[in-house]
């Protein structure tokens, strides 16, 4: 299986993710919204972005690895936040980065964070999904 990340000319180039996945592989691997609960269900980080970010990403890492993959195989991360604000990026970047380090990864996927009203429970503050190709 192998991921191309590509940022094309003609499109902005971000530096924390890439426009494009370029993924060939014969098993898609779909990842539900993960939040900010421990294996037990037990919350983690209420009120703190950046303790739930790190959560969320390490959750997704324990999903895609029950499957036999990694970030390194995320085709696509779609994050929800709560009443986003761009003042909110250093405390979500500085617990993603916690976690891929945690991880040992240093993802790029196309991604897309949307801005919403509320999530699935008041204390949650974010939701990570993710699409992977895997062999």
């Amino acid at each position: 299986m192998a991921i191309t990340l590509v940022n094309p000319d003609g499109l902005p180039k971000p530096e924390i993710y890439r426009q494009v996945s370029i993924a060939t592989g014969s098993r898609l691997v779909f990842v539900a919204g993960q939040v900010a609960r421990d294996a037990d269900g037990g919350r983690i980080g209420e009120g703190d972005l950046a303790a739930q970010a790190e959560q969320c990403f390490l959750n997704v890492g324990t999903a895609l690895a029950e499957a036999g993959g990694s970030f390194d195989d995320v085709a696509k991360l779609t994050v929800y936040v709560v009443d986003w604000t761009l003042d909110k990026m250093p405390l979500f970047l500085e617990g993603g980065g916690r976690a891929f380090a945690k991880l040992g990864v240093a993802p790029v996927p196309p991604a897309t964070l949307v801005g919403v009203a509320a999530l699935a429970e008041p204390d949650l503050l974010l939701e990570i999904e993710a699409t992977a190709v895997l062999d």
